[in-house]
């Protein structure tokens, strides 16, 4: 069960912010020129963005958020000294049933594979269940992503659809793999960790 005093968007090295109009587009924009990562993070056809793009994007975000009231976006920073680093998402949030879909990504290429990612899940996970009380969480993800994979599985996320040869990538096709994590079985490793 999390503390009252517990943070919500802290963890121990990095933090959730909001969208920073000024410095966030072109970091994200030289983020979308990254086809490796880009390809990590989205399913969809991709495409290198501008600053100015981005910011759009960011415009659409917010407005998604005030009057969709499905979609929660946070910035991804370093707590040492806020850099934007990478961003996570609850996305597609169905309230009648309380389910949504959870993305992340460290965009920056020097932060990845050293925890930062495991620290947004957590932060991501403990306000998906607590805040939003979501009964249950998805994550889809591309065979060809073994790192995310392994972070869902770390988590205790279940494999429960595969979409055999779902998603082109370079002239070859991948399965499309949906994790699912339900609040009861992340309140069971909560406890375990205590």
């Amino acid at each position: 069960m999390l503390a009252i005093q517990t943070q919500l968007f802290e963890a121990q090295d990095v933090r959730f912010a909001p969208i920073d109009y000024e410095t966030h587009p072109a970091v994200e924009s030289k983020w979308t020129h990254d086809a490796k990562f880009m390809r990590l993070m989205e399913i969809t056809p991709i495409r290198p963005l501008s600053a100015e793009m981005v910011k759009k994007s960011y415009e659409n975000i917010e407005k998604e958020m005030d009057e969709d009231k499905n979609l929660f976006y946070f910035a991804i920073q370093t707590r040492e000294n806020n850099q934007f680093i990478g961003k996570a998402l609850i996305e597609w949030i169905d309230w009648p049933n309380s389910n949504g879909f959870l993305r992340l990504g460290i965009g920056e290429a020097e932060y990845r594979r050293k925890g930062y990612g495991s620290q947004a899940l957590q932060m991501l996970l403990r306000f998906a269940f607590n805040e939003l009380n979501l009964y249950r969480v998805t994550a889809v993800v591309p065979a060809y992503n073994e790192g995310a994979i392994r972070l869902f599985q770390k988590f205790g996320f279940v494999e429960e659809v595969r979409r055999r040869k779902a998603i082109q990538r370079d002239a070859k096709t991948w399965d499309l793999i949906s994790f699912g994590l339900l609040n009861a079985e992340w309140r069971d490793q909560v406890k375990g960790q205590e």
